[in-house]
């Protein structure tokens, strides 16, 4: 699996749709024999740069949008609850998860399916600091660590190199994969995907 190029996957923690790629990813990497590396990055830096907003505020498109992520979960299988806080500002999970990344990337990606899941499933207002060192915390990491992460000045540092680097690749939205320079939006691309991932390219 190593000497194949990993598959990035860039996400924003207030995306219901990049919930659910972070849900499904490693499974459809994994049988591809693949790696994912994850990215964190922050939609509402992006947006300034495309003019974009979330899709809840478009005039008519946000009502279909809401009704479309929980269809979206229903169809995959995956737990999913609107969350009453939405959306969020993402810098603290995405801190505490690249701070848990550093770590190692295994204890990355369990962090940041576990905060993910805190807020579309449990509800939970992740964007708070101190809720999404609790979130590390009930998940065997050092929740004390975990809040000084989000404050610590390289963590903050990290998270600014991975949106630039967000941007820099071409990334508008959450989730966006990389796959040998090929990109894909959206968990509705994942058809593509794997088919791109067993064939080659097409």
């Amino acid at each position: 699996m190593d000497d194949k190029p990993p598959i990035d996957f860039y996400f924003d923690f207030s995306s219901p749709y990049g919930y659910l790629g972070a849900e499904l990813i490693e499974a459809l990497a994994q049988r591809h024999g693949r790696r994912v590396d994850w990215h964190p990055m922050l939609l509402g830096i992006v947006f300034r740069q495309t003019g974009a907003l979330p899709l809840t505020q478009v005039p008519v498109k946000g009502p279909y949008a809401v009704r479309d992520f929980a269809r979206s979960a229903r169809f995959h299988g995956t737990a999913y609850r609107m969350p009453p806080v939405f959306p969020i500002a993402g810098q603290a999970p995405s801190r505490v998860m690249l701070w848990a990344k550093r770590r190692d990337p295994a204890d990355g990606v369990r962090l940041a399916q576990a905060l993910y899941r805190a807020y579309f499933v449990d509800g939970r207002d992740i964007a708070q600091p101190d809720v999404a060192a609790e979130v590390a915390g009930a998940h065997g990491f050092d929740a004390a660590a975990a809040r000084a992460a989000i404050d610590d000045p390289a963590i903050k540092d990290a998270l600014k190199a991975e949106v630039e680097r967000a941007i820099a690749a071409g990334v508008f939205g959450s989730p966006f994969f990389i796959v040998d320079g090929e990109p894909f939006w959206g968990v509705d691309r994942f058809d593509q995907m794997d088919r791109w991932l067993g064939s080659g390219g097409f």
